[in-house]
């Protein structure tokens, strides 16, 4: 699914695990701390229907969290092969904080322009250290030569876990989703 401006889903609260006064948290606090994040941790499937996951960096652009990975690393191959994936990104605290779970496919992206930008959105997040240079639909690391692939995953359905005033909140982006 090709990316576009932020969305607006349709939001609901799930009562049966939410707090009795809780309200839904809104969309535009869940994708400020989807766009703040430091570490996600992707979840992709091995072609035995085994799960694989391992975190990772990620920026929020256009719509979409975007990821990069080697094309020999685990986590490409899976979705070489089943591109349906979930990322996260929390803390760990018990009753604090705010979970999140973003479902959807990821898809690669190849175009240089693109990758332009969102090379740069590593670099304004992750520092010096994270620069690449956008070249034949590839990030090309200007550190250690390195290539990557980059995917993007833009929202199907995620959900928001609020700890404390426990809420858990469901939005759904018109793709469908569980």
């Amino acid at each position: 699914m090709p990316t576009t401006p932020d969305r607006e889903p349709v939001t609901t609260l799930d009562p049966r695990y939410s707090s009795p006064d809780a309200a839904p948290t809104d969309w535009a606090a869940a994708r400020e701390r989807l766009a703040g994040a430091g570490i996600y941790w992707l979840t992709t499937v091995r072609a035995d229907g085994r799960p694989h996951v391992t975190p990772l960096l990620a920026v929020w652009a256009e719509g979409a969290l975007h990821f990069c990975t080697g094309a020999e690393e685990r986590k490409s191959r899976n979705l070489a092969g089943n591109a349906h994936c979930v990322l996260t990104t929390g803390n760990d605290a018990v009753d604090e904080g705010l979970d999140l779970v973003v479902e959807g496919d990821a898809v690669r992206v190849r175009d240089d322009a693109k990758l332009g930008r969102l090379a740069e959105a590593w670099v304004a997040k992750y520092g010096e250290g994270w620069r690449f240079e956008a070249r034949g639909g590839e990030f090309h690391h200007k550190g250690d030569g390195g290539v990557a692939q980059v995917y993007e995953v833009a929202p199907v359905t995620a959900f928001g876990f609020r700890k404390g005033e426990y809420s858990q909140t469901r939005w759904r982006f018109g793709g469908g989703g569980a």
